[in-house]
């Protein structure tokens, strides 16, 4: 059997831009082909389809939905809808979020906000409807996607993308002791530096961005989408069963990193 045979997994923030591999498409498809029915949930209707056609295409079973992590009401609808259509998840992954840039002077109170809404709001609204449906079925595992920003200045300025994703780590750590004799694990992967779609675009305006990124990293290269994915899906398997409230960096060894 496959780790994640007869589960259902819900990944929020499932889509990417056009065919290019994000990181929660990637997480859709690795949770897809470890054998688990894929609830891909995304912002862009088409994108969500995007993803479950190509979860569809390789054999694995998928269907879309779509929902504004920010909006209680959209998000407490796609978790009914996954429980009424396949079943109780028992797998969560929140993959959403958005490097809000700017100095903490030059921030508006707006924009502060939307870093927080985005980036941890859409976490606590996506695992407080979830979770009562894990506890009732007396299992479930949480993957929250956080950053290596979390932990560390990775040199880069976004004050609010930072304090959001620490926040995440804390919620992470919170659930996983509240919940650990319930039958729920909670746990966070901090991608380091990933190519993202994102990512290449900015890169790409910069000749020598790229070759820089690669460098900085311990490895010489940055990670791709499918190593922050195969962490999701190794932290949601019965392999994991004993790792709770770990913050894991999937960075090549970017945080051990002093100097």
């Amino acid at each position: 059997m496959a780790r994640l045979d007869d589960r259902i997994a819900v990944v929020f923030g499932a889509g990417s831009s056009g065919a290019e591999l994000s990181n929660g498409r990637a997480a859709a498809l690795a949770y897809a082909r470890a054998g688990a029915t894929v609830a891909a949930v995304d912002l862009v209707k088409e994108s969500a389809e995007e993803t479950t056609r190509l979860i569809t295409e390789e054999g694995g079973t998928a269907v879309p939905l779509t929902a504004d992590v920010t909006e209680e009401d959209d998000v407490a609808d796609a978790v009914a809808s996954v429980v009424s259509t396949l079943g109780v998840p028992a797998v969560l992954h929140n993959n959403v979020g958005a490097a809000v840039t700017g100095s903490l002077t030059g921030l508006s109170v707006a924009e502060w906000d939307a870093a927080v809404a985005v980036n941890l709001t859409g976490v606590f609204l996506a695992c407080k409807h979830t979770l009562p449906h894990m506890l009732a079925a007396g299992r479930g595992a949480i993957v929250n996607v956080s950053s290596l920003a979390s932990i560390r200045h990775t040199g880069y300025e976004y004050p609010a993308y930072m304090a959001a994703k620490a926040a995440v780590n804390q919620l992470t750590v919170s659930l996983a002791l509240t919940h650990a004799r319930h039958g729920v694990r909670v746990n966070a992967v901090l991608p380091g530096l990933i190519d993202t779609p994102l990512v290449g675009r900015q890169l790409d305006r910069d000749p020598g961005a790229r070759a820089a990124r690669d460098e900085a990293s311990p490895t010489g290269r940055m990670g791709s989408p499918w190593d922050v994915a195969h962490a999701a899906v190794f932290l949601a398997s019965d392999e994991a069963a004993y790792i709770n409230g770990a913050c894991l960096p999937v960075d090549g060894g970017l945080s051990a990193k002093t100097g």
